[in-house]
């Protein structure tokens, strides 16, 4: 019997992966543990192997496309094996049988009525879903009334999550016929928000329980189990005129599901042409679409303002989602120290004058790091709503600059390792790193971090905390200045570190105590070995 696989979720972070390569074709035999692609996660492209045995039978995501996690990639079976039933039985039939992303709340009889239980034309949307961690939101405030005229895109109300207030758009047109929660109601994540259709419609029939935190039952993804079917999960009306062209200042309609991938791409609609219904813009406009490349010898007239569109990997928009929610949910605080270099690059000297060993100045940072942190376990912690929890191990992240964006590996048990062991480790997982050939456990589990820019001659910076941890040590470069030693004026070798702290976590003090104990492992290497 053939087997379907879908995008495997290769991170805990991944939401959905794009198919760089495929190293079978339809066709092929395929082996138990032969690698049937390499998928591009958030973080980094990853070799994805068969759990099954057969022949590959069905490509459902091609090279270079980006598709949910669970979405359909292969299907395996026996040679020959007719797979339409399997397509067929997991492709929704019709539109009109695929229910809205936004579903409605169980009834008066604990049951949850179905689309074609509402009035046509009527759509139901729910309290969305905001962050990955929220549970619940409150309308801040309406920008829309009962009555008001809504087009798609329009913004229909501010939401405070559990991290930010945050504007939520409408994905329909219609009339705002029910708001479910008024302003500054909270309520649980799919409880009734709104209630959108054609003006003038009853939806006092539609029974539902506006703070009812019921789960939805399964729908189907936005994407097809066959490539050529276009589902759109989030339904608009299609327009009864031909829509005018965006050089003409006029609105432009698409379909939810090619404004979405639009936006994943960079693509932007004012120069796509919808093939859709009156000239609406779909999924395979936004797939066909090819930009004109804009280089630096191209001719641009005198006063043109010209920018040039580049889509975001699924890694820069994770970090990208990443860092926001950290800056925005940790309070912030800085403690900057300068550290006397002198007597740690003689050491360094020393240490390296064995052909066999190289050690490096971050190498010693992460060391000096790691033992502060033992005697200072409340900066090896992290946030947990009601509890605070301190991690008696200690596992450190390097920041590491890649093409796109920043990775953090993990130093696992950093404070058993020798400075060889680091600098070997960091060099491993660093070039790992560039490679994209990290997997999920080296960059999950940290408790601290340290960002190292030394080497690009930046003198002092900030970082924003790697969450879940509470603390994260910025390191600048070492720089030749004049000090006062022993009351005399002497050229001196300085280093400047900075430590970002969740406040939540570790107070002022704590903080302050932990860099004294940095100082005094950095400018004294030889304590590092006692």
């Amino acid at each position: 019997m053939a087997e379907v696989i879908t995008m495997p979720r290769l991170s805990d972070t991944m939401e959905e992966g794009t198919v760089a390569s495929w190293l079978k074709q339809v066709g092929d035999k395929v082996r138990e543990g032969d690698i049937l692609a390499e998928i591009e996660t958030d973080k980094a492209t990853m070799e994805f192997e068969s759990f099954y045995e057969g022949t590959l039978l069905h490509i459902g995501i091609k090279e270079g496309e980006t598709a949910k996690v669970d979405a359909l990639l292969a299907i395996i079976g026996k040679e020959g094996e007719d797979i339409s039933p399997l397509l067929q039985g997991k492709a929704p039939k019709a539109k009109s049988d695929v229910q809205p992303k936004e579903m409605p709340q169980a009834n008066d009889n604990g049951e949850a009525p179905s689309v074609n239980a509402l009035p046509e034309g009527v759509q139901i949307i729910t309290m969305p879903r905001l962050s990955d961690t929220m549970e619940e939101g409150t309308v801040a405030s309406w920008l829309k009334k009962e009555g008001d005229s809504i087009a798609e895109g329009d913004i229909l109300a501010e939401i405070e999550t559990d991290k930010a207030t945050m504007e939520f758009e409408s994905f329909y047109s219609g009339t705002l016929l029910k708001i479910g929660i008024p302003e500054g109601g909270t309520a649980k994540v799919d409880a009734l928000l709104a209630i959108i259709g054609p003006k003038g419609t009853d939806v006092s029939g539609v029974s539902l329980h506006a703070a009812s935190g019921t789960p939805k039952k399964e729908m189907p993804t936005e994407t097809s189990v066959e490539a050529k079917t276009e589902v759109q999960v989030q339904k608009a009306p299609v327009p009864t005129e031909k829509p005018k062209a965006a050089k003409d200042g006029g609105r432009i309609f698409v379909s939810p599901l090619a404004k979405k991938l639009a936006e994943e791409r960079g693509i932007s609609l004012s120069n796509v042409q919808g093939t859709g219904e009156h000239g609406r813009i779909v999924k395979r406009d936004i797939e066909n679409y090819q930009p004109s490349s804009v280089t630096a010898t191209d001719y641009v007239p005198k006063g043109q303002e010209i920018f040039e569109e580049v889509p975001n990997s699924q890694m820069r928009k994770t970090i990208a989602k990443r860092l926001a929610e950290s800056k925005f949910t940790a309070p912030h605080y800085y403690l900057t120290i300068e550290l006397d270099m002198d007597n740690a690059i003689a050491s360094r000297n020393a240490i390296n004058s064995d052909p066999d060993v190289k050690v490096s100045f971050n190498d010693m940072v992460v060391k000096a790091c790691a033992m502060a942190l033992r005697k200072h376990p409340k900066v090896n912690s992290h946030w947990d709503g009601d509890v605070t929890k301190i991690a008696k191990h200690i596992h450190l992240g390097v920041a590491v600059a890649v093409d796109d964006g920043l990775l953090v590996p993990v130093l696992k048990f950093a404070d058993q390792m020798s400075f060889s062991q680091i600098g070997a480790t960091v060099k491993e997982l660093a070039g790992k790193a560039r490679n994209k050939k990290l997997t999920p456990d080296e960059m999950q589990g940290s408790t601290f971090t340290v960002s190292n820019l030394g080497m690009f001659g930046i003198k002092e910076f900030t970082s924003i905390i790697n969450q879940p941890n509470s603390a994260i040590l910025s390191v600048g470069a070492i720089i030749q200045k004049p000090v006062v030693k022993n009351g005399a004026i002497t050229i001196g070798n300085t280093m400047t570190v900075t430590l970002a702290c969740d406040h939540r976590t570790v107070d002022g003090a704590t903080g302050a105590q932990f860099l004294q104990t940095l100082r005094n492992y950095i400018e004294n290497p030889v304590t590092m070995f006692v």
